[in-house]
């Protein structure tokens, strides 16, 4: 298999579906290329949110992005979450499935966050194991996204970038980019950004998110309530620079604005991505 192969076919640039601007983005055309959405939001066996969902797939390539598959968890993996997953993702026929490299559960109880991994050999060879696990009931490469942190572990035996890499490549899975959250981490933590991005293998990179954050005094904390800020939009550039035209999407999760600020914003992301690109061929 070529190394330009381990993408899926790229989109464009997408954004967030929420319930906020359902009927927005129904009532007219808009510049949007596709549509990620939360999956949870949708393993129902019937009613309005599949309704809605059906509408939207008529005009618009779906993404399925989860929040709750703990894949760095020492939980077992959850079979019926699995096959609820499996069966959405036959309904829809989403372009890919992603969730997060963290863990989110614990003796069973759901926690309702992201929470980071410690960063060594033996959690490389835990998480791949069982993203091996996911992917043969998918039927398909998982996507994962990093998550960003506030504390870190003593245990780690290496930067971040280097385990998303090795888990990447251990368990021949492909990455979402969430460029805030390197940004958000690399602030929290003191490490350089730039670094974060050259250790990482290009041709598994599926995608990148763009979000806001807040400051917290000397931290910054990942809130998806605010516009992107410049700093994240400069790490985007150098993002498609070194991994070119790579589909990203606008992540809003709170505070939300009219949909037309967020399509301000896309067309921030295809401004950036068309000044790279013209660029690199220059």
């Amino acid at each position: 298999m070529t190394a330009t192969s381990l993408r899926y076919p790229g989109l464009g640039h997408g954004l967030g579906l929420r319930v906020d601007h359902y009927e927005a983005i129904l009532a007219e055309p808009a510049p949007i290329d596709w549509l990620e959405i939360v999956t949870e939001n949708y393993l129902v066996p019937g009613g309005r949110p599949l309704d809605y969902l059906e509408r939207f797939r008529a005009r618009y390539p779906l993404v399925m992005h989860g929040v709750s598959l703990s894949i760095g968890g020492t939980d077992p993996l959850d079979r019926a979450y699995l096959r609820d997953l499996r069966d959405l993702a036959d309904r829809v026929q989403p372009a890919w499935i992603s969730d997060h490299l963290c863990w989110t559960a614990v003796d069973g109880i759901q926690l309702h966050d992201l929470l980071p991994l410690p960063y060594t050999e033996e959690a490389v060879a835990h998480v791949a194991a069982r993203v091996g696990q996911v992917q043969d009931v998918l039927g398909r490469r998982l996507v994962l996204e990093n998550v960003s942190s506030y504390v870190g572990y003593h245990a780690s035996q290496m930067p971040e970038w280097e385990f998303l890499a090795a888990v990447a490549e251990a368990a021949d899975c492909l990455i979402l980019l969430d460029l805030n959250n390197v940004h958000v981490s690399a602030v929290n933590h003191g490490f350089d950004p730039l670094s974060y991005l050259a250790g990482l293998p290009g041709a598994r990179i599926q995608q990148f998110h763009l979000a806001g954050h807040t400051p917290a005094g000397t931290l910054l904390i990942d809130t998806h309530d605010a516009a992107i800020a410049d700093p994240v939009w400069t790490l985007y550039a150098e993002a498609v620079r070194r991994f070119g035209a790579v589909s990203a999407l606008i992540e809003r999760d709170d505070a939300m604005p009219p949909l037309p600020d967020l399509l301000a914003e896309l067309a921030i992301a295809r401004t950036i991505a068309r000044q790279v690109a013209a660029g690199r061929a220059a």
